[in-house]
This record gives C-alpha cells, structure tokens and sequence, in this order.
C-alpha cells in the first residue's frame, strides 16, 4: 500500500515589520518571503481569478501595495486584507505553499501578461 504525504503546512506565518511582505515557514524545513504585491496580484479571490482562466484579471498598479491584516481562517487559510481594500482572497497553506515554491514560473508568467496588456507596476 503507498502513503500519500500530507501536503506542507506553516508553522509560521509572519508580516514583516514594514508590511511589505508575508514570511511563511513550513513544517517541510522550507520557507518564504512573499512580497504583498505578489499575494495581491495572485489573490486566489473571484475577483482576480474569475471563474474561469479566460476571466482572469490581470492587475496593474499594486507595487506600493501593503498588508493591513491577517485573519486565520479555521486550521487551514489565511485571510489577507490589503492597504488597496481587497480582503476576499483565501490563502489556503498549499496555495501559500505553491506561490512560494513555483514564484519564478508564477511571477514571470504575470509579468509577461501584465506587459502583453500594457500595464505597469507602478
């Protein structure tokens, strides 16, 4: 019989002093440092990732972007409210696990798209 092996979950989760970032170290020994534009941009929200992928949004302007808050969500999510107002995504600790894992695919693909639309960071 093969064990399947419990997905990573956090046993820290931290907002950095200035509220740019969001450090997540996981029970994997693995961890970290998420900037808030990066969650922002990423928001697991309907707002962001719509319905279907043809719906998602691509969002410009959100460098400056802080976290305000997080709020645990049972034993298994986190909520992030951010300095722009958006507080309806749900990090759940394998999607924190998969933005923190895959950042270079995930990151290079939203500047590519953010680019193919003509938006900016800024």
């Amino acid at each position: 019989m093969m064990s399947v092996k419990p997905p990573p979950h956090p046993t820290e989760i931290r907002l950095s002093d200035d509220h740019h970032s969001l450090v997540v170290v996981f029970n994997s020994g693995e961890s970290f440092v998420l900037a808030a534009e990066y969650l922002r941009v990423e928001s697991p929200s309907a707002e962001v990732r719509g319905h279907s992928p043809s719906e998602r949004k691509i969002l410009g302007g959100c460098r400056q972007v802080t976290i305000n808050r997080l709020e645990p969500v049972g034993h298994y999510a986190v909520r992030i409210l951010f300095s722009d107002g958006h507080d309806t995504g749900l990090y759940s600790w394998a999607y924190l696990y998969e933005l923190g894992h895959d950042f270079d695919r995930i990151w290079t693909a939203y500047l590519t798209a953010l680019a193919s639309k003509g938006l900016s960071r800024d």
